[in-house]
């Protein structure tokens, strides 16, 4: 309804947009819209993208999107992200990460850093909330599910943090 709205009054968006929804008892609610790339979100379709995302980007800005070749791979994909302890509230920074490099070869799996930084002896540290997401494909999302969470038993964080359910509920649906 919005993107309706904004072109019935000669003002249509164009660009990237997604929306942040809560499921409730009465049905999908929204809570925010955002124009910009989402991360978890966006990470778990761009380890898909077969296609150049800068020519994809580069055609939205110029208005040519319908002529470019955008491909996504079919496989499932899924994004488990680590947190650091304390997060949303006060999190715990500073405690050094290992073994992002060895989760990050596993098969069909890559560590997006967002909230890390090097100490003075050059080690990874969590500098943020929201520090790591580990994404994975696979031909089914069981698979996918399985590699994430392989990946993420891998990363030697102490102080790290992640939801244990990312895509269960999905699974569940399936039967």
């Amino acid at each position: 309804p919005m993107l309706r709205e904004m072109a019935r009054r000669g003002t249509p968006f164009t660009g990237i947009i997604f929306a942040g929804l809560m499921l409730t008892q009465d049905g999908p609610q929204l809570i925010e819209y955002n124009v910009r790339l989402g991360d978890p979100e966006a990470q778990a379709l761009l380890i898909r993208l077969q296609s150049d995302l800068l020519a994809a980007l580069a055609a939205v800005a110029a208005g040519r999107l319908d002529r470019t070749d955008i491909r996504f791979s079919t496989r499932s994909s899924i994004s488990v992200v680590m947190a650091a302890r304390g997060y949303p509230g006060k999190p715990v920074t500073g405690g050094v990460i290992r073994n992002i490099e060895a989760a990050d070869a596993l098969p069909d799996v890559q560590v997006f850093q967002a909230g890390t930084k090097r100490n003075s002896q050059g080690e990874i540290v969590a500098a943020g909330g929201r520090v790591l997401t580990v994404c994975a494909t696979g031909d089914t999302l069981a698979q996918a599910r399985e590699r994430a969470y392989a990946a993420v038993k891998v990363i030697d964080w102490p102080d790290g943090i992640y939801r244990h359910d990312i895509g269960q509920r999905a699974l569940s649906a399936r039967g």
